[in-house]
């Protein structure tokens, strides 16, 4: 039985995807964002993250017109899915990034917690490993990248991250609901496939990432997974697929960008060196759109 879901920063690169993958799956949908989701049976309520208020407005309203004819009142969202942020470095000053991204997150949990939805699932990001937006060539202290990993982000989005990932660990202490933060990996839509022959020629492109990627399609199965598992209480989940945007082994890839960073288990051949393995075993993910099905080497 679908759920009804408030879904802010739903109009963006990977929320538009994971809508349209929540609404095939059958459940109500209402966007929170600044500019339009132009998406068949998905309202969007034009609403900022920084503003309280407008959180707890939007979490007490009509997902459209047809709510309204019951005469029973507003119904209560089963859960809420926040993806709104700034989206990266380099596109506000940095201290805005911050203030968005942390306050925006704080809100969204604050009121959804106090209003008692049950189900919150943040994006959090790769960039939380210290690699993407640092200054310099940086190596992680190891691989596979996992959960529990001791991130260190230099830059303002990637600590923005870190610190929405405590917040929703608080709020999951004080209220006891489920609570999952999503490190989301590099996203690639569909037509985004097109670049990755260009990538096996030039490898290097794509150390920032660690080589990740999650088909934006295969993100919305994962939000969608979360939704479905209840009662892990506070989690965080590398999204990510199963392999690199390589054709070079994941060990290769290893000692020919990263050279000297110690590998603690072993890896299969092209096994993502930001790993998937926690939402494999815990929800149950099982990809559906490797890069292979796209891209000829």
């Amino acid at each position: 039985m679908g759920k009804r879901i408030l879904f802010t920063g739903g109009s963006g690169k990977a929320g538009k995807h994971a809508i349209e993958y929540l609404i095939a799956q059958g459940h109500r949908v209402l966007n929170v964002d600044l500019v339009p989701l132009e998406l068949d049976g998905v309202e969007t309520m034009i609403a900022d993250i920084t503003d309280s208020g407008q959180m707890f407005n939007v979490m007490t309203s009509y997902a459209d017109w047809d709510e309204m004819e019951l005469g029973t009142g507003v119904p209560e969202f089963d859960a809420v899915v926040h993806f709104a942020a700034v989206p990266r470095i380099l596109l506000n000053p940095d201290n805005e990034t911050f203030r968005v991204n942390t306050i925006g997150t704080y809100n969204v949990i604050e009121a959804a917690v106090k209003l008692g939805i049950k189900k919150v699932i943040i994006a959090s990001s790769e960039t939380t490993y210290g690699i993407c937006f640092s200054d310099g060539r940086v190596n992680p202290k190891s691989f596979p990248l996992e959960e529990d990993y001791d991130v260190d982000p230099m830059d303002s989005y990637g600590l923005s991250k870190v610190v929405n990932e405590h917040t929703a660990r608080a709020f999951q202490r004080r209220s006891g609901i489920d609570i999952y933060a999503l490190r989301i990996g590099n996203v690639i839509e569909p037509h985004e496939y097109d670049r990755f022959p260009d990538f096996f020629v030039n490898p290097e492109q794509r150390r920032r990432n660690a080589f990740c990627y999650i088909d934006a399609r295969d993100l919305g199965q994962i939000v969608d997974r979360c939704l479905a598992k209840d009662g892990l209480g506070y989690q965080v989940f590398n999204a990510g697929n199963d392999t690199n945007t390589a054709i070079i082994p994941s060990a290769d890839l290893v000692k020919q960008f990263f050279a000297g960073t110690p590998i603690t288990r072993t890896l299969g051949e092209h096994e993502a060196l930001f790993s998937n393995r926690k939402i494999r075993e815990m929800l149950g993910f099982v990809e559906e759109h490797n890069w292979r099905k796209y891209v000829k080497t």
